[in-house]
């Protein structure tokens, strides 16, 4: 029952997670911790934090990672490919179509459509993240690494993967 219930929760994202990675980790969080709670709000940002931190697609490392924790091997194979079967399937019927119909004003409209969609799933997940760390390690310190997080990456340009491994060291060492 679990490998059926990890190919649903990784495929499902996969359909409905217009964009890529980042548009289905919203997706993912609903189904590994509402659906089946088989991780904790902070469990599944610690797989995100760890995921980002790492070269390649993300919801893809999250799924690898996810599937072998609850099922091994087997687990994390089925909960790789039901995460980019979608993908597979839909590149496979419809490439065709979409090399011919790419330069439609329709299909660039429907891309621009769903681009806000896609930041509200993402401001979503943050407002949960945020709120979670608030209650986690109080109001201060999520405020502190939000902002000196912000500055890093925005202001002086440091690679995000650092930031993270940075986050990881203060949460491992001071949390």
């Amino acid at each position: 029952m679990i490998y059926i219930q990890l190919f649903l929760a990784f495929f499902i994202p996969g359909i409905l997670g217009y964009g890529g990675g980042p548009a289905s980790i919203p997706l993912i969080e609903n189904e590994v911790v509402k659906r089946y709670e088989w991780m904790t709000i902070q469990e599944f940002g610690e797989v995100l934090a760890l995921g980002n931190s790492l070269p390649g697609p993300i919801a893809t490392k999250m799924a690898g990672y996810i599937g072998f924790e609850m099922g091994g091997v087997l687990g994390s194979f089925i909960a790789v490919f039901a995460n980019v079967a979608p993908s597979l399937i839909l590149m496979i019927l419809l490439g065709g179509i979409l090399l011919k119909y790419k330069k439609s004003p329709k299909v660039k409209r429907l891309t621009l459509f769903v681009q806000p969609v896609i930041a509200i799933l993402l401001g979503v997940m943050a407002w949960n993240f945020f709120s979670e760390s608030y209650i986690g390690i109080g109001f201060w310190q999520t405020t502190v690494i939000v902002i000196l997080s912000y500055f890093l990456i925005e202001r002086w340009k440091i690679h995000p993967a650092f930031v993270i491994a940075g986050a990881l060291l203060y949460g491992g060492f001071f949390l």
